[in-house]
């Protein structure tokens, strides 16, 4: 939207109203021993043309070429009318909806989006959305916490094959609150659910598909949580959630919170955000649920309407006692996201699933077919898996990417001869061409 700068007159006009020379007055109850005088490491302003040079040639170097990296991004079709309908003004520039009377349409689509990701993961309630997916599963181990009251516990059992970024996130979040976070065993890239002590653990982590992009036993996981009155929290792409089993449906009972990142739903990778984060839990837990909460109601005559509910404004700002500190609700795209599930509906979510599943099983095949290359885990995936190269990927990630192929995520110090590993994706948007072309890469060198 336009930028519109005061002139020196508008600035000069309002420190008079306010009855003051300059507008560092504003700001002198901050002591002189904390003020520094420059900003020595800040470089001196550009001109708009030389800034759209230099960002024109950074946005070349982003280019990778055909990409079959995952790891938590991911390359998916987003049809045009998505970001069409999301940077329309009224979506754009929309503040947070405080104000109900003036605010329906913003309301009413955080409510529709609430509903789809309650029913994708079968649970009872949805918030607005958090900051992305690592904080929502830092924010749902610190709701597990205050939920699971009888537990004198704050042990938190978290999987050794959860995505590293989203452990190094949650470490950072949570061990500052004096909940301890313990790393279950895995064997063969799973969480070895017989060797797994669940005594006195408030909550258990469960991503599925896990980070490798392998499927969990979530219904004995679940189970076995419940038995000793641990919480399940499920960590999910949603995408998945078109085909594998709902986390509300884990077990006899289900996951008790449910988190994960909103990207795959008409996100653009975009260099690796921004996104956003999801959390989902039961009816019953709705009041420790941290963010906003849209709600549907009805006035007087009967006309519907939607408010935000069950949480006063303030509980933003409570600072401890508030349910969270990290409120950022990604507004925008909640918006593309919702518009996203709107147009594709549950079968169009459910052909890209399947054609994610098709085409990635179509490169790992294609891709084993070579001498050097194997599969490091013999059991089922979703849309990754863990391809042994047989040498260091390092040079030839590279060479690949040379060669207009951005071909997976290097697994360097995050398993095993790490350094021989890639994690590679297929997404729907990747065609029998693209497979071909990226068996051929390997081949000629």
């Amino acid at each position: 939207m336009p930028f519109i700068p005061h002139t020196h007159a508008d600035k000069e006009s309002m420190l008079e109203t306010l009855g003051i020379a300059s507008i560092a007055d504003l700001f002198d109850e901050i002591p002189d021993r904390i003020k520094c005088d420059s900003l020595p490491d800040i470089p001196d302003g550009i001109s708009e043309m030389a800034m759209l040079h230099h960002m024109a040639h950074r946005a070349q170097e982003d280019a990778s070429g055909v990409c079959f990296l995952g790891a938590g991004c991911y390359d998916h079709y987003i049809p045009a009318a998505v970001w069409d309908i999301a940077s329309r003004g009224e979506f754009l520039t929309a503040y947070t909806p405080y104000q109900a009377e003036a605010s329906q349409g913003t309301l009413q689509l955080v409510y529709e989006f609430q509903t789809m990701l309650a029913s994708l993961t079968a649970m009872d309630v949805a918030n607005a959305s958090v900051y992305d997916g690592a904080s929502a599963l830092a924010e749902a181990i610190l709701m597990a916490v205050r939920v699971n009251r009888k537990s004198k516990s704050r042990r938190v059992l978290v999987p050794a094959s959860l995505h590293p970024s989203y452990l190094a996130t949650v470490r950072s979040i949570v061990t500052h609150q004096g909940i301890e976070l313990e790393l279950m065993t895995s064997h063969e890239g799973l969480t070895a659910v017989s060797d797994v002590d669940l005594e006195n653990a408030v909550a258990v982590v469960v991503q599925h598909p896990n980070f490798l992009g392998l499927l969990e036993d979530v219904d004995v996981l679940t189970n076995r949580a419940h038995d000793v009155d641990a919480l399940v929290i499920g960590v999910v792409n949603p995408m998945s959630l078109a085909l594998l089993k709902p986390p509300g449906d884990w077990g006899d009972t289900g996951a008790d919170i449910v988190c994960g990142d909103g990207q795959p739903l008409g996100i653009p990778m975009a260099s690796g955000g921004p996104s956003f984060g999801f959390l989902c839990t039961r009816m019953i837990h709705v009041r420790q649920l941290p963010g906003r909460i849209a709600g549907r109601t009805q006035d007087k005559d009967g006309n519907h309407g939607f408010v935000l509910t069950l949480q006063a404004r303030e509980q933003h700002i409570r600072r401890a006692k508030a349910t969270s500190n990290i409120c950022t609700n990604q507004g925008l795209l909640v918006t593309a996201a919702t518009i996203y599930m709107t147009l594709l509906g549950p079968q169009g979510l459910h052909e890209i699933a399947s054609s994610c599943v098709h085409n990635t099983h179509r490169l790992v095949d294609r891709l084993t077919e070579l001498p050097n290359v194997s599969m490091r885990f013999a059991t089922p995936y979703f849309h990754e898996c863990v391809l042994d190269f047989g040498e260091s990927t390092e040079a030839l990630q590279q060479r690949m990417l040379d060669n207009g192929i951005l071909p997976g995520y290097p697994l360097t110090g995050l398993i095993d001869k790490g350094d021989q590993a890639m994690l590679v994706c297929a997404t729907e948007v990747r065609t029998e061409q693209d497979i071909d072309r990226y068996y051929q890469e390997l081949t000629n060198g």
